[in-house]
Formats: structure tokens, sequence, C-alpha cells
């Protein structure tokens, strides 16, 4: 064996018994701790039909993300403990220890990447903007100058923001994505951050805001006769993960899960059962 395939073959040795001490990993730390306390700590949305809804009159959980955690939690061995959260919230209770891990359509982001785990994709959806008919609001260009809904802590006004630039509609002065606050933005469309989505809804009902925009599969929910959908808008793909805390042993048993789930597809199953193909 040549000095070169030694240090070839020394390397394949590390990586496998790397790769080995990662798997037994899994079963320790925050693994353990979930067991020895007995239930996992799951933080989800409580107002998204389909993914994550709590009955008012029972207060039980049903959707997508809430099979998820219980499947997740089933495979530990433990219950499940339902937090409310909203997209200002689930990192932070994350990142306190409150959440073990947040199952609340959390996009995928490089800079979201840096502060937390996540696994691979489970759902993919796509932002888009909802609008009172009597508005006379169409097309992307008929945003220009209106005031729209968003969420507080998503990403909603960042990808609108960005595919009217990409459209000629606003000017890009400016418009610098790792700075982008909605609070702040004014040029050539503003916005008003809510703390949860049927506010933003009874805000486009009232006239404060002349556009509600968030994932379409969200923006569903809230769809009735008298309001349509921007018929341009339909950008920025939303790649949903489960979030943990940077680093923790939990993370890379949930992704194996995950993956799992998709490639036999549990995953699609699990899609068309909450109506969200």
């Amino acid at each position: 064996m040549t000095k070169f395939s030694k240090n070839v073959f020394a390397l394949m040795c590390a990586s496998v018994f790397a790769a080995c001490t990662c798997t037994a990993a899994f079963a320790a730390g925050e693994i353990d701790a979930i067991k020895d306390r007995g239930y996992l700590k799951v933080g989800v949305k409580n107002d998204v039909v389909g993914f994550s809804f709590q009955d008012p009159l029972s207060g039980e959980y049903t959707g997508y993300e809430d099979t998820l955690a219980q499947m997740i939690a089933d495979s530990l061995g433990v219950d499940v403990e339902f937090t409310a959260v909203t997209a200002a919230t689930r990192g932070e209770l994350v990142d306190s220890g409150d959440l073990d891990i947040a199952i609340a359509t959390f996009t995928i982001t490089p800079e979201r990447v840096k502060h937390w785990d996540f696994s691979i994709p489970y759902y993919t959806d796509y932002v888009s903007v909802l609008v009172e008919n009597s508005s006379n609001i169409k097309t992307l260009a008929d945003l220009k100058d209106k005031k729209v809904g968003v969420s507080s802590g998503s990403t909603s006004a960042m990808a609108l923001t960005r595919a009217m630039i990409e459209a000629g509609i606003i000017d890009s002065t400016g418009f610098d994505e790792k700075t982008f606050n909605p609070s702040t933005w004014t040029q050539g469309i503003s916005y008003q951050q809510y703390d949860n989505y049927p506010t933003i809804s009874t805000a486009l009902s009232a006239g404060e805001i002349q556009a509600f925009c968030v994932d379409k599969s969200i923006l569903n929910i809230y769809q009735t006769k008298n309001r349509s959908f921007v018929s341009d808008a339909r950008f920025s793909p939303q790649e949903y993960g489960t979030v943990t805390k940077k680093g923790s042993d939990l993370s890379g048993y949930v992704n194996d899960l995950i993956k799992g789930w998709k490639e036999d597809g549990t995953l699609d199953k699990l899609i068309k059962e909450n109506h969200l193909d």
C-alpha cells in the first residue's frame, strides 16, 4: 500500500468512526433528557388549518405538523406537549429551552441556518398576496404605494419586496436582504406587522391594510368570495423544516426520521390527508 493509499484508508476509517459516533450520540444529550422527562416539547401554530390548528373548545391540536410532532414523540417512546407559537416567538423558545423542537411553518433560509438546525424540507410552499375584491388590486404592479400586512418575524415582506423589484415595479435602492426591515421599508410599498394571521385578516377587512402577504397555503384559510389572490403573486418558494437548537443531538435524529418518511411516501400521504396538495 502506497503512502497516499494509506492516508486515504485512514481518512475513510476516520469518517466511518465519526459517522458511527454521531449515530450513537443520537441516544445521548437532549434525547436522554427528553426520555427522562417523558414528553417532547413541541412548538406549533394554533391558527393554521391544515398545518396546525387548536380546537377552541377541546384544546386538541390537529394538522400535518401536529401529526409529525406526534410521530417524532412516538419514535422516542414519549408523549408530546404542544405550545402555541408565532413566527416571532418560535425561534426564541427553542433557544431558551422552553421547546425541544419547533414545527411551525418555519421557512429554511441561509440566515436562519446560521442560528438553528433545520431538517430537510417536509413541505414546499410559495408566498402569495390576498386582497379584497373591492380594492381593484389585481397584479403586483397594483400594490405599488400600498400598505401590506405581514406576520412579525416572517420573511414574507422581504420576498414581496424582492419580487416587485425583480418585476421592475419598484426601485432597488437601499434593498439589502441582510438588513431588510419591514417596519422601516417605504420604497414603493410599506408594511404593517402583526402577531398572528387572524389579526391580519381582520385588518384587511377593516381597511387598515390593502393586502395580506404570507405563504399561499396559509392564505387559503382566509380566502372568501369577497377576496382574491393577486394574479401574478406566486414567488419565493418556502421550504419548511423542523427546527432544533444548533448542535443538538436531536437534530440529526429528527432529520433521519423526516428523510425516511419522505422516501417511503408518508409525507405525501399526510399532505393529501390534510388537503395541502
